[in-house]
């Protein structure tokens, strides 16, 4: 049971990661965002790591697979998400990037030969049914559209849907790592390490798109890195710790919660509550995630 609350807990990370990372990745771009933040969270849990002695357990059967993961994952799937996030806002943003959840089912049970019981069946549906009501309808008719600026709409749903297969394929990926006896704060690390590097190499290389677009003040690279010690050091990590002993298809599903708990901290961000039908959403969310927890 503690490895599905530990999903869980991931989503709330990824949620308060998303109201910490909207106004610093909209200043530097998605591309600087994520190099700074996976810059800073590669030397933390690399250190930690080497103190733990988690680099024992690192095998190339199990360090591949990592690597793997932290390229769709990270590298791809958070650039794509905060991508999304500048052009559509945190909360429809996490509608799609919810749909992670349904991708990472599929993927569990076509290659992993992953089955889910009955109770957690019902449970899956009852939270991916509640995410899409809670985050549809999660602002009130009077509640500004915070961060919520759609210069280019087709182009934003497309990422936010490329950005929820990478992330399914993340944790796809990072199965056989954890599978394979690789510690989980090695193995953020290796998947954060990989996706910095990546991140480096094009801003090395000139792409225009890595370059920042605003200044590094203190108070943005201050927001910056609150964000990665939130979603990537401990979010990430959580993520690790539940594979250790759930699959695929229920992780994916319970961390897919981050659309409905971003709800109550966008009430308090944007002091207007959710709309009516967002509780029912997320009332019906945390009953099916209730479900999953005790199948």
């Amino acid at each position: 049971m503690w490895y599905d609350l530990a999903a869980v807990g991931a989503a709330a990370c990824w949620a308060w990661g998303a109201i910490l990372g909207a106004g610093p990745a909209m200043h530097f771009g998605p591309f600087t965002f994520t190099r700074l933040r996976l810059s800073l969270m590669t030397l933390l849990l690399g250190g930690i790591s080497l103190a733990i002695g988690g680099w024992h357990s690192m095998q190339w059967a199990n360090v591949l697979p990592a690597l793997l993961s932290g390229l769709t994952g990270i590298f791809l799937g958070d650039t794509l998400y905060f991508s999304a996030m500048n052009r559509l806002g945190p909360r429809r943003s996490g509608l799609l990037f919810a749909t992670h959840s349904v991708f990472s089912v599929l993927l569990g049970m076509l290659f992993l030969q992953e089955k889910l019981s009955l109770l957690a069946f019902v449970g899956s549906v009852m939270v991916f049914g509640g995410v899409m009501l809670a985050v549809a309808f999660g602002r009130g008719k009077q509640q500004g559209k915070a961060w919520e600026h759609p210069a280019h709409f087709k182009l934003g749903v497309a990422l936010g849907m490329a950005a929820a297969l990478c992330q399914a394929l993340g944790t796809f990926f990072a199965k056989p790592a954890i599978a394979g006896g690789l510690e989980p704060v090695t193995a953020s690390a290796i998947r954060m390490g990989v996706a910095c590097l990546a991140h480096n190499v094009l801003w090395l290389g000139g792409l225009p798109l890595a370059r920042s677009r605003g200044p590094y003040t203190l108070r943005m690279l201050g927001q910056t890195g609150l964000n990665g010690v939130v979603a990537l050091g401990l979010g990430m990590t959580l993520i690790m710790l539940a594979l250790q002993h759930a699959n695929v298809a229920t992780v994916g599903m319970l961390s897919a919660l981050s659309p409905v708990l971003i709800l109550p901290m966008l009430w308090w961000v944007n002091k207007q509550p959710p709309a009516l039908v967002a509780w029912l959403g997320a009332f019906v969310s945390c009953a099916g995630t209730a479900l999953i927890v005790l199948r």
